[in-house]
């Protein structure tokens, strides 16, 4: 579980990058490839983020990975066929919750990045691809970590919608948590047990 909140991590700090750099990327992994070096370099040098301020590190998610990330498509793809028995007011509620989840639940493991790099597969794409999977590998002092990353090219640019660690794509695990919710306690309930999730996480940092 450890491994599983470490490579979000470094997959959070992935995204973060768009926001700083995303003039520099023509491709989606140029955009990856890029990106990441500089900043796990800033957060390594960050020395609040090191002591694991997580208010801290929530403003950093805020500011530069949300903003490069498509989180209605995440929370649709999540929700599968339930999405669409959502009011509006509700896929809203449910993208904000979720978001809160995510930022919440592995914010706090990018103060643990010191001396991990990042390999990169070839993209296997074609120019006129506008969905896409950047494969890579994270390298650390215990076995490598197959990370990827599946990207939209939208009107404003790529955007980041999922990530696959060690095999297992994060929309998915959370659809099974998602659908189990809404079939016992239908999608108010969902929502309610995602406030309450960020609840108790909020209370713990």
């Amino acid at each position: 579980m450890k491994k599983l909140i470490f490579s979000i991590a470094t997959a959070l700090i992935s995204f973060s990058a768009l926001a700083q750099n995303a003039l520099d990327a023509a491709t989606p992994d140029s955009l990856i490839k890029t990106i990441v070096t500089d900043v796990m370099a800033s957060v390594k040098a960050d020395p609040e983020i090191q002591k694991g301020n997580i208010p801290r590190v929530v403003e950093l998610v805020e500011k530069k990975i949300v903003p490069y990330t498509d989180m209605r498509r995440t929370t649709q793809l999540a929700m599968g066929r339930n999405w669409s028995k959502a009011t509006p007011e509700q896929q809203n509620q449910l993208i904000i919750e979720f978001k809160n989840l995510l930022i919440r639940t592995y914010s706090g493991a990018l103060s643990q990045l010191r001396d991990q790099t990042v390999q990169y597969k070839p993209l296997r794409s074609s120019p006129s691809d506008t969905d896409v999977i950047v494969r890579t590998v994270v390298i650390g002092k215990s076995d490598p970590i197959p990370l990827d990353y599946r990207l939209e090219k939208t009107n404003e640019g790529w955007r980041v919608y999922d990530v696959n660690i060690m095999g297992a794509w994060l929309i998915e695990a959370y659809r099974n948590q998602f659908t189990n919710q809404i079939n016992q306690n239908g999608i108010d309930g969902l929502i309610k047990f995602l406030q309450e999730r960020n609840a108790m996480l909020a209370g713990k940092k």
